[in-house]
């Protein structure tokens, strides 16, 4: 195996590859939004076949392989032979296994689309339908990616592995832009489409998914690694996997479960506002909101937890506890000086940001912006809850995290019914506010849980920290909001306001937020700042 290099440097590399990912999928959410609408019916048929592919890999892939791979083939290193006997036959027992998910999917494509799909038209579950038989063999492809990039993570080679999604982007924005070149209509409703225009939009947004997935062949090979299928999986070593696999599974199952509630919620929200001429968030707004949720939380914290995988688990395989804790803190500590200021400004710039990113007309940006200001609120603790997990994961337990996704999911759902008997204009903020609660109350369950297992883990600095960032970003909104006061426009003066409010009111933010964070005596804002300030200097 590779040598491994500097956690700051990895985590760079993937940010890098993230934020260029990122960046085109905001190019692609908005080109979306333009060709099929930011609410409405359409645009929930859509998202319900496009996320279907996500939440079976979720179920399979992610929930399985996501929470195996890496320890067991860190383990595994150690063999004669480097692990390569071993990896070959999880990849082909997990390859059997996506190829049999796909299958499955496919056959019960009308059943699965009834499942996140509430009532709605005949038109619009039909046109549902459609979409979901020609988004469904992302499964596999999906899975090849998560197979072949977490192999490579193990192998300590990150970057391939975040730039991959930047192909699958490109082909994407490709097939919308076609709506454009070609003429063809575009926000219509579900009766509207036609075979041509369906094939289209679903066809390269599958298109995209294997390119995304087949790319890490190259990396792979170029590793060293050279992959031949091997069969007979008794008497290799396998058990423990297939136990934390299964645990992992089970986690994901509750989830996906609860997903489904959220699902049905949201689209029966777009229908009811449908009939009573209302502009409401449904599936389709949760989608663009979650994707702008996950930009801070993929770029940053994503980015530095996948490289510090590998570490946690190489010390929990040496029972290196204080290390364990040491990188559980830094963990913590180390996105929090942009983390913490992103979900503090998402009480003010939510509606600047998706009006200027997302290009929606304002009824639609109040529909997507409260629910993202709920889900940003929750930004903290969805990472502090990610990062526990790896924790359990890199010592091969998966039952304890199996145990928090119960507690989570349970939570959200009581916030989901709380959001089915609100008005359909505050469905989608009660479903974001129960994302916020549910992980809140998870992550904390996670720290007592975990210092039962590790002793003490050594949180005072990390909450003096947290605290310190907590005060100075709620002084930057107070003075970001007073001057807020003296200028004309925002929302109001269409998209050109809302950039201008986000270009001058951001950095304003940001920098009252780190000046009195720095005064308060965090050193993480010094070190941040310190290479720019080097050069500057220079």
């Amino acid at each position: 195996m590779s040598e491994t290099p500097s956690l700051g440097r990895a985590s760079a590399l993937m940010a890098s590859g993230t934020l260029v990912s990122r960046i085109l999928g905001l190019v692609r959410a908005t080109m979306l939004v333009g060709v099929i609408g930011g609410t409405g019916l359409a645009a929930d048929a859509f998202s319900v076949a496009n996320t279907l592919p996500n939440q079976i890999n979720l179920l399979v892939a992610g929930g399985m392989i996501g929470a195996v791979l890496v320890p067991q083939i860190v383990k595994a290193s150690t063999h004669d032979d480097g692990g390569e006997d071993y990896v070959n036959r999880l990849l082909t027992l997990a390859l059997l296994l996506m190829a049999a998910t796909t299958a499955v999917a496919l056959a019960a494509a009308p059943w699965l689309v009834r499942a996140f799909l509430d009532g709605g038209s005949l038109t619009t579950v039909e046109l549902a339908v459609t979409f979901a038989y020609l988004c469904l063999p992302q499964i596999f492809f999906y899975g090849v990616y998560t197979l072949l990039g977490n192999v490579l993570t193990a192998r300590n080679r990150f970057t391939a592995y975040m730039w991959a999604p930047v192909l699958a982007n490109i082909v994407s924005i490709a097939g919308l832009a076609a709506f454009w070149v070609l003429g063809l209509p575009r926000k219509v409703g579900p009766d509207q489409w036609d075979p041509g225009m369906i094939w289209l939009l679903a066809g390269t947004m599958t298109l995209s998914i294997v390119v995304q997935g087949l790319f890490l062949v190259i990396p792979l090979h170029r590793s060293g690694f050279r992959y031949r299928p091997r069969f007979g999986f008794r008497g290799v070593g396998l058990r423990s996997a297939s136990t934390v696999a299964l645990w992992s599974l089970a986690a994901v199952l509750v989830s996906q479960l609860g997903f489904v509630v959220t699902s049905q919620v949201l689209t029966r929200a777009s229908e009811i506002a449908h009939r009573e001429h209302l502009t409401a968030a449904g599936k389709a707004s949760y989608d663009n909101a979650f994707l702008l949720f996950m930009l801070p939380h993929s770029l940053i914290t994503v980015s530095l937890t996948t490289a510090l995988f590998v570490r946690l688990a190489n010390a929990a395989r040496r029972d290196d506890r204080r290390t364990v804790i040491a990188d559980l803190n830094h963990g913590l500590r180390a996105p929090a000086p942009l983390t913490v200021p992103i979900a503090v400004a998402g009480l003010f710039f939510a509606p600047y940001a998706v009006r200027a990113l997302l290009l929606t007309n304002p009824a639609e940006t109040r529909a997507i912006a409260g629910v993202l200001a709920a889900m940003l609120i929750g930004l903290l603790p969805f990472g502090w809850l990610y990062l526990v997990n790896r924790v359990y994961y890199a010592y091969e337990d998966a039952r304890t995290p199996f145990r928090f996704q119960v507690v989570v999911t349970i939570i959200s759902t009581i916030f989901n019914l709380i959001a089915y008997a609100a008005p359909v204009t505050a469905t989608g903020i009660w479903v974001g506010v129960g994302q916020t609660v549910s992980n809140a109350v998870g992550a904390a369950l996670g720290f007592v849980v975990l210092r039962r297992r590790l002793g003490s883990l050594g949180l005072s600095k990390t909450i003096r920290q947290h605290v310190r960032l907590l005060l100075a970003s709620g002084v930057a909104l107070a003075v970001v909001w007073g001057v807020h006061q003296l200028l004309p426009g925002g929302l109001d003066a269409g998209w050109l306001g809302a950039v201008g409010v986000a270009a001058l009111l951001g950095p304003l933010y940001v920098a009252v937020t780190w000046s009195i964070a720095h005064r308060l005596g965090v050193p993480e804002i010094g070190q941040l700042l310190g290479p720019i300030t080097r050069r500057l200097r220079r």
